[in-house]
């Protein structure tokens, strides 16, 4: 596994449970042989051994790893959803993830991660 890309760490408000720590956030390109479910359970593995216990949805976390996209690949199983479901929903994963890779095309949605960090940033 290679790391390609990382961007700086972004420190956000909480999410989805918001009266908790805030989040502090980054985002990581790798290149890996390993298939998208290898890389969940070496995500998972990692997680554990940094001392991640389980909790309720949302709530605080040591370290929480996901894998946002996986090139133009789509999953949709119960243990593994690629692209990550709220990515584009979420500033505190656009914001670093369009550091390292704006004009990355979300393969379900169409726009660029930059358009959908922007999209998030103006008031409808």
């Amino acid at each position: 596994m290679a790391v390609t890309a990382r961007s700086g760490m972004y420190e956000t408000k909480a999410w989805g449970v918001v009266n908790q720590p805030d989040f502090i956030n980054m985002c990581v390109g790798i290149e890996t042989r390993l298939t998208p479910f290898q890389l969940l359970d070496a995500l998972q593995a990692i997680e554990i051994q940094t001392g991640r216990r389980k909790s309720y949805k949302w709530g605080p976390r040591e370290v929480d790893l996901d894998i946002l996209f996986c090139g133009e690949r789509v999953i949709d199983e119960e243990r593994l959803k690629i692209p990550h479901p709220y990515a584009h929903l979420r500033g505190f994963v656009l914001e670093p993830l369009a550091e390292i890779a704006p004009e990355f095309v979300h393969p379900v949605i169409g726009q660029t991660i930059e358009h959908l960090l922007r999209s998030l940033q103006t008031p409808a």
